[in-house]
């Protein structure tokens, strides 16, 4: 599964809502009150068209997981920080079609994207990642030990927020060199 911008025609609010709709439908839950609360703030945020905030965890057949991704400035840290939330997942999640294993592994996905794009395209060297709610902390409870291999040099979680500080970039020694 890949996390990409919410801003293909496939890859629209409308386009996910569509298939989520059908999702429901499928195990015979009304959609209209199935989706009142839970996708209101995306309701409010694509309301004026595309916007570049948001992000879906995808595969080659369909959307999994969506969220609102910003890089912004805290007092708190001295470099940019990636805040992810909002998270909202297909009612094949919610509706008990895909099992709590299925719903880990795409929780888990959902953050190592938002790991990737703190490397690559919204560079920051921190992240607040705010889960569905704090009982899905326990999917990230082994991150909290932070070991040589680990990308992080601080991870906690609080609730329903993860915090993690990464690991500067290793410069591989032949580019030191140059």
């Amino acid at each position: 599964m890949r996390l990409l911008p919410m801003k293909d025609p496939d890859k629209s609010w409308r386009s996910i809502k569509a298939q989520w709709k059908k999702d429901a439908e499928s195990v015979g839950e009304d959609f209209s009150t199935f989706s009142n609360g839970s996708y209101a703030a995306f309701d409010t945020l694509t309301k004026d068209g595309e916007n570049p905030s948001l992000y879906c965890l995808s595969d080659s057949e369909r959307i999994h997981a969506a969220c609102q991704v910003s890089r912004l400035m805290m007092s708190k840290f001295p470099t940019p920080v990636l805040r992810a939330r909002f998270v909202v997942v297909s009612p094949l999640y919610e509706l008990g079609v895909a099992d709590a294993g299925q719903y880990a592994q795409t929780l888990v996905a959902l953050f190592s994207g938002i790991v990737w794009l703190s490397r690559d395209t919204m560079s920051a060297g921190h992240i607040r990642f705010f889960l569905k709610g704090p009982g899905d902390a326990q999917f990230f409870a082994a991150l909290r030990v932070v070991t040589e291999l680990s990308p992080f040099s601080a991870f906690t979680i609080d609730g329903a927020l993860i915090e993690c500080s990464l690991k500067e970039a290793e410069v591989p020694e032949s580019e030191e060199m140059v």
